[in-house]
């Protein structure tokens, strides 16, 4: 039996029963395809039904308020997906008469859709003939054929691209790419997979030479940096001083609170830390440590500290991002995940209990 053949027969008997396969819908497709971008299935699926209730069509998407979308995928991290989401649904109302397209070629001219989502998308809504290539299928191909050329270099991605291409499935693409997709996720595991069980274990070079454990490879990326943010929380008549993050840099458009960088982590009582805060926010600043967090994302570690403050100085007509909300509106605008968790836990403590 062939590749493709084994792989579509485990697909039809283990497939997991997901909203997304059940229709041909490009704009549907298109939200499972973005929202499950380095997002597991169990994770992503909740925000799948979210944005398929608040957005039942395209046009209702591109409708929305910016503020609107970041909060619905608050949570997910890469904020710039969101944005770039919000962006294509307006397009495809503008230019494309609110029909999403379902064509390879013409998915690519949108904006942050890729090869790999335009392959995706195209071969599940109008059964293109193109390979679907996402981590996944480079797992199960480098085991399989045991190529170990890394994957995320320009060669490991014309190798292997040209390798799915030719294993394709032409009679049912959209079969076939689903089927080795579901393999990567479910049996070709990237830690400990059963390959006891594994129909394609007798023919699968990582594991007839012991590589299971080594392939596929990866050249390791730049080491992350680190940052050292301090946020100070300020509460007045039942209001909070929030600011809006602008853009250049993590959070674009997203809530935080007032808030000093530091080139290190700084106990709370140093010297030189009480002199940055006093400069920040006045000589009168009288401030009291709450908790640390760290929060890790693609490229940096952000070490957070959180401080109450009282007996600040702030300009709001030249710190325009500034703004005092109350709770109710602060659950309204979109915020990082780590602020977003400090808020429950420091404004809603006792109704959590």
């Amino acid at each position: 039996m062939t590749f493709q053949n084994e792989l579509i027969n485990w697909y039809l008997i283990n497939k997991r029963d997901l909203p997304w396969r059940h229709t041909n819908d490009a704009y549907t497709i298109w939200l499972s395809e973005v929202i499950l971008q380095q997002t597991r299935v169990e994770q992503g699926l909740p925000y799948f039904n979210r944005f398929l209730e608040n957005f039942p069509t395209v046009a209702d998407f591109a409708n929305a308020t910016e503020a609107k979308v970041l909060k619905l995928w608050q949570g997910l991290g890469y904020y710039s997906r969101g944005r770039n989401m919000h962006a294509t649904a307006q397009i495809v109302v503008k230019d494309y008469q609110g029909i999403f397209p379902n064509l390879h070629d013409e998915l690519l001219k949108l904006k942050g859709i890729g090869e790999y989502t335009a392959a995706a998308i195209s071969s599940f809504s109008s059964g293109e003939a193109r390979a679907v290539v996402d981590g996944n299928v480079f797992r199960v191909l480098s085991r399989f054929y045991g190529s170990a050329t890394p994957i995320n270099t320009p060669a490991g991605k014309k190798e292997f691209y040209t390798l799915a291409n030719d294993l394709l499935y032409k009679e049912d693409p959209a079969l076939y790419n689903q089927a080795i997709m579901e393999f990567g996720a479910m049996q070709c595991k990237p830690k400990s997979p059963n390959c006891g069980i594994c129909p394609l274990s007798q023919e699968c070079y990582a594991y007839n030479h012991g590589l299971v454990n080594v392939l596929p490879v990866k050249i390791r990326k730049a080491e992350q940096k680190h940052r050292y943010l301090n946020y100070f929380i300020c509460v007045e008549d039942d209001k909070v001083l929030i600011r809006e993050r602008q853009a250049g840099d993590i959070w674009q458009h997203l809530y935080d609170f007032p808030s000093l960088e530091t080139t290190e982590k700084y106990e709370w009582s140093n010297s030189s830390f009480v002199d940055q805060v006093k400069s920040v926010f006045g000589n009168k600043a009288d401030f009291a440590f709450i908790k640390t967090q760290k929060h890790i994302l693609t490229h940096q570690i952000i070490h957070i500290q959180f401080f109450a403050l009282k007996n600040y100085i702030f300009n709001f007509s030249k710190q325009k991002e500034l703004n005092w909300v109350s709770l109710t509106k602060l659950d309204e605008l979109p915020q990082p995940k780590v602020i977003h968790d400090f808020v429950l836990e420091y404004f809603y403590k006792d109704k959590m209990e």
